[in-house]
């Protein structure tokens, strides 16, 4: 089949930075037995087209219209880069705005099937952060129209499911699997179930130990953490460790300061998924702290590295609550200590977690998500 897939971004020709790795190894695996081409609509300043992992990318440049009439013009375009290239079979876009929808809308212009990912905020309204597609009218007519328009809509998580359910969209669940034998963040160890010494996997030295990736943003909630941090740091040697792009301008490191935990807290900015293995290594529990999370890849990574997973109750660590994740309702400072300090003090309990997560994220990696989605294109073509 001839696929196009169509994101916002992510696929930068470098394949390293500024990419998103879970599409790259969905991309990738999938053009084994496809043509594979990736449409992005406003990633590199000016278009261009490279190959990238066995697949063909068009970086489609920065749209010049305004905000307003941007969606049209960046239909015009893909579909002026479609017909370039030749007829397809299939599109599936990205999270349902812009992609989503205007791969949608270009479904329907070429009659055919189209799919859309709804991996973020499509189902919220956070509206004290300004977060959620559902916060504003136009964000719900968007929405709404490109689910509408889809042959089927997709979302990672059970938990997404039931989002996308309230606001009468059905959907299939395929987690976005993380690459198993190219990944540095994937241990080549297997954790072992705990005997009488409560484990086996290596334990962090210097105190407790607590890391997350996740840019630095008011939906992933890290000052929420970084107040836990202020609270167990009474009688607990703790220290964290968050990896992620700064989009708040300094105020989180001021928040620590202030709290007086800044030499407990590490931020170190921006870090490559082929670098993250050190973090991963040398900490004691990986801990989500978002208001919402649609699935959330990071928790893949830690899983797969053998990590204990703590965290707020949505995207994945929802659906794995009990047995492979402590899940706790309310991202709120005392709830993550109560939930921290149970699972550290538990290690046979946090072994066994971890091993279970581990055998799912890997039974579920992207060989198996390129599987998933070769039946479902198959399926759809068939039926259109």
């Amino acid at each position: 089949m001839r696929l196009a897939m169509v994101v916002t971004g992510g696929l930068h020709p470098s394949g390293r930075e500024q990419v998103v790795p879970s599409l790259l190894a969905l991309f990738a695996r999938l053009a084994r037995h496809h043509e594979v081409h990736a449409f992005a609509l406003r990633h590199l300043a000016q278009p261009q087209t490279y190959d990238l992992g066995g697949f063909t990318v068009h970086d489609l440049g920065r749209p010049t219209a305004p905000l307003g009439l941007r969606r049209r013009a960046q239909g015009r375009a893909l579909r002026q880069a479609m017909t370039a290239v030749g007829s397809f079979d299939l599109i599936h876009g990205f999270w349902a705005d812009p992609a989503g929808l205007v791969a949608a809308r270009t479904g329907r212009h070429f009659g055919i099937p189209s799919v859309v990912t709804c991996d973020s905020g499509e189902f919220v309204s956070l509206t004290a952060i300004r977060y959620g597609s559902q916060r504003t009218m136009r964000g719900r007519a968007r929405v709404r129209e490109a689910c509408r328009l889809a042959g089927r809509v997709h979302v990672c998580t059970d938990y997404m499911r039931g989002l996308a359910a309230r606001h009468d969209v059905e959907a299939v669940v395929i987690p976005l699997g993380i690459t198993n034998e190219d990944s540095a963040v994937v241990s080549d160890t297997v954790v072992i179930l705990p005997g009488a010494d409560g484990g086996s996997r290596p334990q962090p030295s210097g105190g407790l130990r607590l890391l997350q990736v996740a840019s630095l943003s008011d939906v992933k909630n890290q000052a929420a953490l970084i107040e836990a941090v202020a609270l167990m740091a009474r009688d607990l040697d703790v220290h964290l460790d968050l990896a992620g792009e700064d989009t708040l301008a300094g105020a989180l490191q001021a928040y620590a300061r202030d709290l007086g935990v800044a030499e407990r807290v590490v931020f170190h900015g921006y870090v490559a998924n082929d670098q993250l293995a050190p973090l991963f290594a040398n900490t004691d529990l990986y801990v989500q702290s978002s208001r919402h999370e649609a699935a959330a890849v990071s928790v893949l990574e830690a899983a797969s590295a053998g990590v204990p997973v703590v965290g707020t109750r949505v995207g994945y660590v929802a659906d794995w609550s009990e047995d492979k994740a402590v899940a706790i309702d309310g991202a709120t400072p005392q709830a993550l200590v109560s939930a921290i300090k149970s699972l550290h003090g538990d290690r046979l309990r946090a072994n066994v977690m971890a091993a279970s997560a581990q055998s799912w994220a890997r039974a579920h990696d992207a060989d198996w998500t390129a599987e998933q989605f070769d039946r479902l294109y198959q399926e759809l073509a068939v039926g259109s």
